[in-house]
């Protein structure tokens, strides 16, 4: 069961880059092939679920996500939301902490434990190396984006 975590920085507030970072459907044009749909409605809080969809025809599998913690960042604090994944076949979990960073920007730090039943451990550094450089993408994409 890998674990990871990716930082970047962005020219943007904390408070932007939370935004961003945590409007569930973009995250859909950031990841190819995946559709997200959030199953409770809004805002997002403690409780909100929803399932990232990926893949091709019968060759999909579901990232079931429910928050557990909810925090935004506030009064120079960083904020921290954390993702309980609840699937049949992705486990583990995900957490965004984005704060101040140097010179006015924000700093990211998006950490993940990533497990897919039935993948044997062999199999953990591809699975590691694959996800560290799709979530890394992904990030960028959507601190880039409005």
């Amino acid at each position: 069961m890998p674990t990871f975590s990716i930082e970047r920085t962005a020219p943007l507030a904390p408070d932007e880059a939370w935004r961003r970072l945590t409007q569930w459907p973009r995250h859909a044009d950031a990841v190819p092939l995946t559709r997200v749909r959030v199953l409770t409605p809004d805002p997002t809080r403690e409780g909100t679920r929803f399932v990232a969809r990926s893949g091709v025809g019968p060759f999909t599998v579901d990232d079931v996500m429910e928050v557990t913690v909810w925090r935004p960042p506030a009064d120079g604090e960083p904020g921290l939301c954390r993702l309980e994944k609840r699937g049949r076949v992705v486990l583990g979990w995900a957490e965004i902490e984005v704060g101040p960073g140097p010179g006015g920007r924000s700093r990211v730090v998006w950490r993940e434990e990533l497990r897919v039943r039935f993948l044997p451990r062999a199999f953990d550094g591809v699975l590691e190396h694959t996800a560290r450089a799709m979530f890394g993408r992904a990030a960028n994409h959507l601190l880039r984006r409005s």
